[in-house]
């Protein structure tokens, strides 16, 4: 897979997590219920303690941290690989966390936080796969600069 299709890739993904992040948002400003396929895991789970970190509504962090990556896949450059899967980890690592607490503590599964943990683990995945290639780019390159001249005979 090219880079310029992992880019793209990243791009469709985080404006997915930007649309499940901002309708849960959305709702929860609105104070409405989620529609969830099955049962009510998703009422339980926006309804609980956990819905919130510090007061701020955590699909509110999930768009924040969505927009973030969309915005650092919008720059050219190192820099902008490492900000994109250094922000995709640490969503990673809070999305794990928070499907812990669905199962763990607050014994209910909101599907909307599923997906947005499948497309946060997906983001995470295919970032890892820029940075690195990044890095086979890099070390390719300053081989080719450090690869002597041939010496006439």
């Amino acid at each position: 897979m090219s880079d310029r299709v992992v880019h793209r890739v990243l791009l469709v993904l985080s404006l997915i997590g930007i649309g499940i992040a901002g309708y849960l948002t959305y709702i929860h400003y609105r104070g409405f219920d989620p529609i969830c396929a099955v049962g009510h895991g998703c009422e339980r789970v926006q309804n609980s303690e956990w819905a919130k970190l510090a007061g701020v509504p955590v699909p509110l962090i999930g768009l924040i941290g969505y927009v973030g990556i969309f915005g650092s896949l919008l720059v050219r450059g190192e820099l902008a690989r490492l900000a994109t899967a250094a922000m995709a980890y640490i969503g990673f690592a809070f999305s794990m966390y928070l499907t812990y607490r669905e199962i763990f503590t607050i014994e209910a599964i909101c599907q909307w936080c599923v997906a947005s943990a499948i497309v946060m683990t997906l983001i995470a995945i295919f970032a890892t796969v820029r940075v690195l290639r990044s890095d086979d780019d890099a070390s390719y390159a300053s081989n080719l600069e450090r690869e002597p001249e041939h010496e006439p005979a």
